[in-house]
Order: structure tokens, then C-alpha cells, then sequence
């Protein structure tokens, strides 16, 4: 990914619509062929020197062609007719985000094979759910997964989506208005390119589109971070359900020898808000003044071979802690059966309501003993409910026994994997 971002990536991009216009323009009669060929041969740049040129002419455009021409030769006074730096500056950025896109889409497809194989295996791995960071009802490891591959899924569309969107160029010349370019120049440059022609663009492609690449990046990263903020939580000492591996040799603490840190979730937690943080910038970059100026261009020379190689390398991070989870059922069952059960109370309030209670009877009596349970160091909700007389005379032993059967959550949950095709 870095590699995209590097001043060659970014000068070769240019060089390559500037050729392609050229083409455009030999196909439409207006560059003689030997002129057309000697570009083919010829049109090289050297960033350096396209440095040393624009630390006198201030413009980077300018800069290299000067440097192309330079190799060029007579020939070069074809190269760029009746364009404007954004024509090369903006159809080049945009091979560089397909580019980008195309990378990102491979490692979402990475980290999506990882949790689906993790879920899958999980499937039935029974562990508590919790709202509020509290205890709610059993669900399984294998169903917490499926939200996030559900969620991966559409990270993944929201990808090719955007390359679709981000895949246009212009070669419409200043203020957009093709006075001193054909638009037929614009058609065939794109076309070499495997861009769309943007509908109207000004002297600038709009920043609209480059603002939604930023969000959906950052979009993204904060679904990383949702699973990473899961992790981090389920890896505390008091839960220890899941733990990131940790290597041999590996250590987490300088003073504490004992410590386990989930330092690579945590760092994807932290990078997430570096991606946020661009956001409020490339919205910022959408008013320009009237068809152009360019208090857009610093930022974005920052901020999009930021965000790419942030998303590239949090991708790749989480898909090796997937990989690489330990899962501890023994612990989510010791969890989930804290207080004697008291997870199943609305199984027992189902339970005496079908037997003919009222809710608000049943709900009293079911709080009443899941209380007295949580209230008390080793209390049991269930041996609290059968020794109450008001549960015994309402429900048979077998009856109260089932409200504590992990099966009825997970009756329905193929609903999901159905719905996922594991």
C-alpha cells in the first residue's frame, strides 16, 4: 500500500494520463504519429529533479512536465494540450485510490474467510450476552461472530461500491468548460484508463467523491474497532473469554511479569481515531471557492495515503488476532452461570405467566429471587426459586429445570447462519 503513495507512484500516475491524452489526441488527428511514438519512447521523469525544478517554479505540476520535457524532446510541446493541472492532478489521484481500493478490498476479503472459519467453529459455543455491560441471556461465540462478519459483508460492498465511485477522471481543461480541449480527448483518456468521465466537473473533480472514500475508510476502521473494543473487554482478568495470542518470548509488562495485554486490539482502537479524525477535514474540503482552489490539496497530501495504509495495516492486524484467538469455553460457562442462573429469569417469568400468573405476580416473584441471588457472595437464583412456595405451586421440577436449558437461545439462531450461508 505504501508503495501506491510513494512521489513515483504518484509522478508514473501522471505521466500515465498525460500519455493517455496524448493518445486520445493522436487517435483524433492532432498529433502526428512520429511525434506520438517519440513520446512513447521518451517520456521519463527523475524526482529529483522534478524537485530541484519546482523549488524555483513553485508548482509541481509545471515541475515535472519541465522534467518530461526535458527527456522528450522537441515531441513535448504535445504533451498536456489544452489540459489544467487538475485534469492530471485529479484523473492521476483517482488510478491511485482505485489503486488503494484494490488492496482493501483484498485484506476485507482476508479478514471475512477468518471470522467466518471462527464463527463457524463456534457455532454452539454457549456464552452470556450482555447489555450494558451486564449480564443479559446465553447467547453462543459463534453468534457474536456472525454480527461481525454481517458487518464485514457490508464493508466489503461498501468497498467495491466506492471504487466504482472514485474510478473517474476529467481532462475538461481550465474551469471544466473544454474551450481548448475536445471532449472526445476526455472520452478516450478515460477510457485508456478504465475511468468514467466525470459528469461536470469544474476545474476539479468535486471533493464530494474523495470525502466518501475518507468516511467509508473511517466507516470501516470503526467496525475494527467495535470488534477490537469487544475483544479488549472479553480478555479483562475478571472475564477471560477470549485472549489475543501472545508469543513466545513476548512481554507485557516492565514491571509486572504476570501481564497479558491485548496491546494489538488496543492499537487498532487507537488508530480507528486517527481514521475518525480525517472525517470533519474531507467534508471541509468539499466548498472550494467557486470552480477551484486548492486549500484542499495539503490536507489531502496527508490525509488519503494516511487513511489508506492506516485501514491496509488495521486489516491485517485484526485478520492475524482472529486468527489467532484463544477462545475459553469453560470460562463463558462459569460466567454465564454466575448466581446460580439468574440469566433465565425471563424463562421462569415466561414459564409462570403459561401458568396462568399475572406479569406483574410473576415478575415481582422472579426479581425477588434473582436479587436475593445477585445480592449475595455465591447466591443461587435457582435453588432461591425451588424453595419458593409461590414458584413450586405454579411449576413441576422438570418445568423449572427446562427455564435453564441453553437450547431454547439457540433454537432460532440458524435464522442467522442462514441468512450467512455458514
Amino acid at each position: 500500500m505504501a508503495n501506491i503513495w510513494t512521489d513515483q507512484a504518484k509522478y508514473q500516475s501522471w505521466l500515465d494520463v498525460e500519455i493517455a491524452a496524448c493518445e486520445a489526441n493522436c487517435k483524433l488527428g492532432r498529433i502526428p504519429e512520429a511525434e506520438m511514438e517519440q513520446i512513447h519512447q521518451k517520456a521519463t521523469f527523475d524526482p529529483k529533479r522534478i524537485l530541484e525544478i519546482e523549488s524555483e517554479v513553485r508548482h509541481d505540476v509545471i515541475a515535472f512536465l519541465t522534467n518530461v520535457n526535458e527527456n522528450v524532446g522537441d515531441a513535448g510541446r504535445f504533451i498536456h494540450l489544452g489540459m489544467t493541472s487538475s485534469d492530471v492532478l485529479d484523473t492521476g489521484l483517482a488510478l491511485q485510490l482505485r489503486a488503494s481500493i484494490t488492496l482493501l478490498i483484498k485484506e476485507i476479503k482476508n479478514l471475512k474467510s477468518s471470522i467466518r472459519e471462527l464463527a463457524i467453529q463456534h457455532k454452539k459455543t454457549v456464552m452470556i450476552g450482555r447489555s450494558h455491560a451486564i449480564h443479559g441471556e446465553p447467547i453462543t461465540f459463534g453468534f457474536k461472530l456472525a454480527g461481525w462478519l454481517a458487518e464485514t459483508n457490508r464493508n466489503l460492498e461498501r468497498l467495491i461500491r466506492l471504487q466504482d465511485d472514485i474510478s473517474v477522471g476529467q481532462i475538461s481543461g481550465a474551469m471544466g468548460t473544454y474551450a481548448n480541449t475536445d471532449p472526445e480527448v476526455e472520452k478516450l483518456t478515460c477510457e485508456s484508463l478504465n475511468l468514467q468521465a466525470d459528469t461536470a466537473s469544474t476545474q476539479v473533480i468535486s471533493r464530494d467523491r474523495h470525502a466518501d472514500y475518507v468516511q467509508t475508510l473511517a466507516l470501516i476502521g470503526s467496525s475494527l474497532d467495535r470488534f477490537a473494543t469487544e475483544i479488549r473487554n472479553l480478555q479483562r482478568t475478571d472475564v477471560l473469554e477470549v485472549e489475543e495470542s501472545f508469543a513466545k518470548g513476548q512481554k507485557g509488562s516492565s514491571a509486572m511479569p504476570h501481564k497479558r495485554n491485548p496491546i494489538r486490539s488496543e492499537r487498532i482502537s487507537g488508530l480507528a481515531r486517527v481514521l475518525r479524525s480525517y472525517v470533519v477535514a474531507s467534508l471541509e474540503n468539499i466548498a472550494l471557492w467557486h470552480e477551484r482552489d486548492i486549500s484542499h490539496s495539503s490536507i489531502e497530501r496527508m490525509m488519503l495515503p494516511d487513511t489508506s495504509i492506516t485501514l491496509h495495516f488495521m486489516l491485517r492486524e485484526m485478520t492475524e488476532i482472529i486468527k489467532g484467538l484463544g477462545v475459553y469455553p469453560k470460562n463463558m460457562l462459569r460466567n454465564m452461570n454466575i448466581y446460580g442462573g439468574v440469566v433465565f429469569s425471563q424463562r421462569v417469568l415466561l414459564a409462570l405467566i403459561d401458568s396462568g400468573m399475572s406479569r406483574e405476580s410473576a415478575y415481582q416473584i422472579v426479581q425477588r429471587n434473582a436479587h436475593t441471588a445477585w445480592n449475595k457472595e455465591g447466591g443461587d437464583f435457582q435453588a432461591n426459586l425451588q424453595s419458593d412456595q409461590e414458584v413450586i405451586e405454579r411449576l413441576t421440577p422438570n418445568q423449572l429445570a427446562k427455564c435453564f436449558d441453553t437450547e431454547i437461545h439457540q433454537a432460532n439462531l440458524h435464522v442467522i447462519w442462514d441468512r450467512l450461508g455458514i
